[in-house]
């Protein structure tokens, strides 16, 4: 048997399933579809309006217009057509699709 108490042991193990998880607690969803690896997110944003926290920064979406979608974080304000790789405040930001009233987007943490 191990010589660490019983205690220790559980709260390591905690501790343990804890930060397995951690990568995931940097989205959440704002009825937009977010999933989250443990360097990124993607989520799809649709209509004017969606918003999303993604790795604790909201993301606006202000529509398309000539192909490029309109992103909001953190004050700044950019846009990205399909492909395309943004800054926006402490986010990178590629455009994976955009549709008429809809992006898909990457993020990181820039």
């Amino acid at each position: 048997m191990s010589s660490m108490p019983r205690t220790a042991r559980l709260a390591a193990g905690l501790l343990a399933g804890g930060l397995a998880l951690a990568p995931l607690a940097g989205c959440s969803l704002s009825s937009n579809n977010v999933s989250c690896s443990t360097s990124s997110c993607t989520a799809t944003l649709s209509g004017d309006g969606a918003e999303a926290e993604i790795l604790g920064q909201k993301v606006t979406f202000g529509g398309v217009q000539d192909g490029k979608a309109s992103l909001g974080v953190a004050g700044a304000n950019v846009s990205c057509a399909e492909g395309e790789s943004v800054t926006a405040g402490p986010l990178q930001l590629e455009c994976t699709s955009v549709t008429e009233d809809a992006v898909e987007i990457t993020a990181s943490l820039a």
